[in-house]
């Protein structure tokens, strides 16, 4: 049987015997499941809230659910790291756009 990057084992195999992953491609003798097909939810949330912004609420949670999805993603073997790194930078940009948002405010002055 194959692992998910394609090395042979025998059929009875728990790990590679190349690469010592525990994971087969679908449909071999073990019955595991590949999750190289499927993509980190947590990842694909980051970065449409970082897009979206919702204000600073946004930026905060893309923030969050990317170092969250970074960390699974590096576990499992998940697709989507490139959805995490596009929300903690679009996460971080919304915060300093906040930040100074809110410093400018405080900085005007009203004259009569």
């Amino acid at each position: 049987m194959l692992c998910v990057k394609g090395h042979n084992n025998s059929d009875d195999a728990k790990f590679c015997s190349m690469c010592g992953s525990p994971e087969f491609q679908a449909g071999t003798a073990s019955g595991v499941r590949s999750t190289t097909g499927s993509t980190n939810g947590l990842a694909i949330a980051s970065m449409i809230l970082g897009i979206v912004w919702l204000y600073w609420i946004g930026s905060l949670l893309a923030l969050i659910f990317g170092y969250i999805s970074r960390r699974q993603i590096k576990q499992s073997g998940e697709k989507g790291a490139g959805f995490a790194v596009a929300g903690i930078v679009l996460g971080w940009v919304g915060m300093v756009i906040a930040i100074l948002a809110v410093i400018g405010a405080s900085n005007q002055t009203t004259s009569y």
